[in-house]
């Protein structure tokens, strides 16, 4: 996998691309990474530990709000953190059910594109 950001129109979004070999089918190759992805997002970190999953900031701004706390139980698409951005504030959300493992930023807090705002298991 590689780490990429890209740009559209003005916001910038950290991505990861999987590299195919020239032999590789794609229509073969995504059907076959998606199962083996799921299996690693589900064993529970021990309490405190950082969790499987980290959940990046979209955009360069400001945490305003941080919605939830360590060991809540979150469903997908849930807010867990706002950024202001231009005056705007943009819930950051959960990208599938998890637990909150850890909160890796607190109000107030200016932070860049991608930086890890909170990690699930």
């Amino acid at each position: 996998m590689k780490n990429l950001r890209i740009t559209v129109n003005g916001t910038a979004y950290d991505v990861q691309v999987e590299e195919l070999g020239e032999s590789a089918a794609p229509a073969a190759a995504a059907p076959a990474a998606a199962p083996a992805a799921a299996p690693a997002a589900k064993p529970a970190a021990p309490a405190g530990a950082v969790g499987n999953i980290s959940v990046k900031a979209p955009m360069p701004g400001t945490v305003v709000n941080v919605v939830v706390t360590v060991g809540q139980a979150v469903k997908a698409g849930e807010d867990l953190v706002f950024i202001e951005a231009m005056k705007m504030e943009t819930p950051v959300k959960a990208p599938q059910d998890a637990t909150v493992a850890t909160i890796e930023v607190s109000k107030g807090e200016a932070v860049d594109s991608g930086k890890v705002l909170v990690t699930l298991n």
